[in-house]
């Protein structure tokens, strides 16, 4: 692996821009509209990204970081009472950054604070110089190698225009899983009609919203399938085109569990190539149905639209 000097990857750095923008403020109240124009990346693309460089949810990632500075100053500002220390590090209540504290540390913030300094001075979650909570450089450029490294060894990944698809499609609004339920309705208008002994026949999926920001209740996909003919839609069913468009595309062979691996790697090497997501929204296409595959693996093409 190159060392960090000779890497200097783009997304670490941009990601590092709003990293430091977030350990800098983290009295405040934090927006992540505000967060992602830190790092000047939509706030769907950033958070994407956010997750693959620091293996950690955004939200995650700022109440970890919260209490680890809260940690810094119990160790090393012994004057600041327990409830100046949550205000100084953005908790609006007391009650919640103690129940937070102690899960994070097994003790109460109290009881760490009475203990001696030596006894935490090496505690692993905290990196500390002049009492300031530090982010490993190293850290998020071996996460974007592994990312790549996964892609590479997992996927065909190339630029390259995606033709324009007619397709019909059913909406479909809350969790992601319930989408195979869509798909069944979807099939079965399509069975009578003779659309599923088409030849060429693809699935598409159309991703709307981003999982990592939208209530799992109000996520918006289209259950969509290609169609070679003109046809008559009633009830749910609509038509749609999706466009003639620059995609990257990366080709999988993987099963449900490694999808959310796959987009966020897809979405690294998409920054690290210098390209910028268009305001298409992404979508991937299906090559089989899994339950008849020997291991259940789906052959999909993961698609981000791209300036």
């Amino acid at each position: 692996m190159k060392s960090p000097e000779q890497v200097k990857s783009k997304t670490v750095i941009r990601i590092s821009k709003a990293i430091t923008y977030i350990e800098e403020h983290l009295h405040e109240k934090l927006m992540l509209n505000e967060i992602a124009s830190k790092a000047h990346f939509s706030p769907f693309h950033f958070h994407r990204l956010f997750s693959s460089v620091t293996g950690e949810t955004l939200n995650n990632f700022i109440t970890r970081k919260r209490i680890e500075k809260s940690a810094s100053f119990l160790l090393h500002e012994k004057e600041m009472t327990v409830t100046e220390v949550a205000e100084k590090v953005g908790f609006t209540s007391l009650s919640s950054f103690s129940r937070v504290f102690k899960k994070f540390y097994g003790m109460s913030a109290v009881e760490f604070k009475k203990e001696s300094k030596h006894k935490f001075s090496k505690i692993c979650k905290i990196e500390s110089k002049n009492g300031q909570v530090l982010t490993s450089f190293e850290q998020y450029i071996c996460n974007v190698n592994n990312n790549l490294n996964w892609l590479k060894m997992n996927a065909k990944t190339e630029v390259k225009i995606m033709p324009e698809l007619q397709l019909a499609y059913i909406s479909h609004q809350g969790k992601m899983d319930a989408i195979d339920n869509v798909y069944n309705k979807l099939m079965r208008w399509a069975h009578p009609k003779g659309i599923m002994e088409q030849e060429n026949l693809r699935m598409v999926t159309i991703y709307h919203d981003s999982p990592k920001i939208t209530d799992p209740n109000k996520i918006r996909m289209s259950a969509c399938m290609t169609l070679n003919t003109v046809v008559k839609t009633e009830g749910e069913v609509n038509l749609r085109t999706l466009p003639k468009t620059k995609c990257i595309v990366s080709r999988f062979e993987i099963t449900i569990t490694e999808f959310q691996k796959a987009w966020e790697s897809s979405f690294v090497w998409m920054s690290e190539h210098g390209f910028r997501k268009a305001n298409q929204d992404p979508f991937g296409i299906y090559y089989n149905n899994p339950k008849e595959h020997p291991q259940e693996k789906c052959i999909v093409d993961i698609c981000i639209p791209v300036e």
